[in-house]
């Protein structure tokens, strides 16, 4: 019996094989009837010219435009305040990775979006529309892209940040906005922001620091030392979030602060 199920199973395993190979012998016909797949080719050639090392030069200017275009993104946006304030929130309810931070990120870049999208309109009205049409220099397209976000980060920065940079870099003191380099003002906006989104993560504090105080202070009454205060208050926590509709208070605060 033994002899006969070996050789069953040896027979199975053949036929299994054969129907592999056959298999890959249908689909490696397939593969070679169908058409080729185009190649892409990159190579490095000498320059004719000047205008072609100014070409060349553009194209890696670009590229390193875009491997910082997250950095841009942050530096020059809404997105700072955004992120930290939420990463408080998470920290006052004591929720730890809830929500997780790919939802926080994702949740500030949409929030990104909807706050920088008349400025970043304005910016492909008056920048990149009339410079694709040939109606404007690259110069001025630079000028006029930058233009609205100038704005925003003018509306946001404090006049005390950004004297500081202005006086540490040894410049002459502005008489106008237009008078202010971009890359003084990038780091004062940066800073003011932060300090408005400490100052909002410092309200958004105060609520919940008391439920913490209050379950201590009962657990303390009641002799149970041993009981982590933080897995009473954060029950409380989340239900007086919900109950006062944070996520909608937060959301509104956030996108009124920037008006």
């Amino acid at each position: 019996m033994e002899w006969e199920r070996l050789k069953r199973r040896t027979v199975l395993l053949g036929l299994a094989g054969t129907l592999a190979l056959a298999l890959l012998a249908a689909f490696a016909g397939e593969a070679a009837a169908a058409p080729a797949v185009p190649s892409v080719n990159l190579s490095v050639g000498q320059a004719n010219g000047p205008q072609d090392v100014a070409v060349t030069l553009q194209i890696l200017a670009l590229l390193t435009i875009l491997t910082l275009a997250p950095g841009i993104l942050m530096m020059t946006t809404s997105f700072v305040r955004i992120v930290v304030v939420i990463g408080f929130l998470r920290n006052a309810l004591s929720t730890q990775n809830v929500p997780p931070n790919q939802i926080v990120v994702a949740l500030s870049l949409f929030l990104t979006f909807y706050i920088m999208a008349p400025y970043w309109g304005q910016a492909n009205e008056q920048g990149i529309q009339p410079y694709l049409a040939g109606q404007i220099t690259q110069e001025e397209a630079i000028n006029n892209v930058a233009a609205p976000l100038r704005e925003f980060m003018f509306k946001q920065t404090r006049e005390s940040d950004l004297a500081l940079f202005v006086n540490l870099s040894d410049a002459e003191r502005p008489e106008t906005q237009e008078d202010v380099s971009t890359f003084t003002l990038i780091p004062a906006f940066i800073i003011s922001e932060l300090k408005t989104a400490f100052q909002l993560g410092f309200m958004i504090y105060i609520p919940f620091i008391v439920i913490d105080m209050i379950v201590a202070s009962t657990l303390m009454s009641m002799g149970m030392m041993m009981l982590p205060p933080v897995m009473i208050s954060l029950p409380f926590k989340i239900l007086l979030f919900v109950m006062v509709d944070g996520w909608h208070l937060l959301i509104q605060s956030l996108i009124m602060s920037f008006k």
